[in-house]
Order: C-alpha cells, then sequence, then structure tokens
C-alpha cells in the first residue's frame, strides 16, 4: 500500500547511474501485469542511448525530462500476440502500472508519458527505434534519480464510488 500511496509523477531527475538488474527488476515487474487471456500482449524497448533518449524529445514534446533521465522504457503493444483483439491496451497499462511502482518502490523515480493514440508520436518512434508495424508504441516510462519530492496525496474521493448501482 505505501507504494501505492506515495508514487508520484516525477520529472526532474540528477545524474547518476541505474544498476541493470533494477531495470531487469522493473520489466519482470511490468511482465507480471494481469493481462486478457494471459496473452502477455507486450513488447519493451530499453533505451539508454543519450541520442536517442534526446530525440524521443524532438518527437513527443511532453518529453523534455528524458534530456536528464539516465534511461526510459517504452511499452508496446504487439498486435499479433493479441487474441483477445482490443485488449491489448488494458494490457499494456496493467504493465506500464505495475514498471511505475516497482521504479518508485526501487527508490528511482518515473512519470507516464503517453504515445498511444496520438499517431504522430506511434509514427515517429516506430521510425526511430526500428518498430515493426504489428507493434504500437503505447507509453514511455522515463528512470532517474529524483531530483524534486512530491508528498503523499490523498485521492480518495467517496462521491465517486457507488454502491450495487448508479
Amino acid at each position: 500500500m505505501e507504494a501505492l500511496l506515495t508514487r508520484r509523477s516525477i520529472r526532474k531527475y540528477k545524474q547518476g547511474d541505474i544498476p541493470d538488474s533494477l531495470i531487469k527488476d522493473v520489466l519482470t515487474a511490468a511482465m507480471s501485469a494481469p493481462s486478457a487471456g494471459n496473452q502477455q500482449d507486450w513488447q519493451f524497448v530499453v533505451i539508454r542511448d543519450r541520442q536517442t533518449l534526446n530525440r524521443i524529445t524532438e518527437i513527443h514534446k511532453s518529453s523534455q525530462m528524458l534530456n536528464d533521465a539516465i534511461a526510459a522504457v517504452l511499452v508496446c503493444g504487439d498486435l499479433a500476440a493479441e487474441r483477445y483483439r482490443g485488449f491489448w491496451v488494458q494490457d499494456c497499462s496493467a504493465a506500464m502500472e505495475n514498471l511505475l511502482l516497482a521504479i518508485h518502490a526501487s527508490g528511482f523515480a518515473s512519470v507516464w508519458l503517453g504515445v498511444y493514440p496520438r499517431q504522430e508520436r506511434m509514427d515517429g518512434l516506430r521510425k526511430l527505434l526500428g518498430i515493426p508495424e504489428q507493434v504500437v508504441p503505447f507509453a514511455i516510462a522515463p528512470v532517474g534519480i529524483p531530483n524534486e519530492k512530491k508528498g503523499r496525496e490523498n485521492r480518495y474521493t467517496e462521491s465517486k464510488i457507488h454502491h450495487d448501482r448508479w
């Protein structure tokens, strides 16, 4: 519960290193997400190359924090692996949330950068990263050492809860 309730979107990062083992751990968490019929229709691109991270900011105008991130993970939906049409979006969303929580629980920071359904972002990333046509770039998670602190926030809203019917 602590990781769930304290995870915040962090957009400012310090310089430093991220061990390969951390990347493997957060990807393990992402791949542990539920998926429709256990189809696991996701793919991941780990990006550490500084030039590539900087070029993404030209494609995705809201991703300027990648200039300071140490790495990033692009979550993608693999339409060729999809058995339950259209559920890849939910599957990738669950994987992305697991990824963000694992990054936070490890003491690092991230923010969800939406790619899908913006065609210009999907096309730009597909071209930059050599992503096959049947794979849809879904969302990017920068990985960095936090350089800002955000407090815990209570987002529980009783008025958004309905019991048994609306």
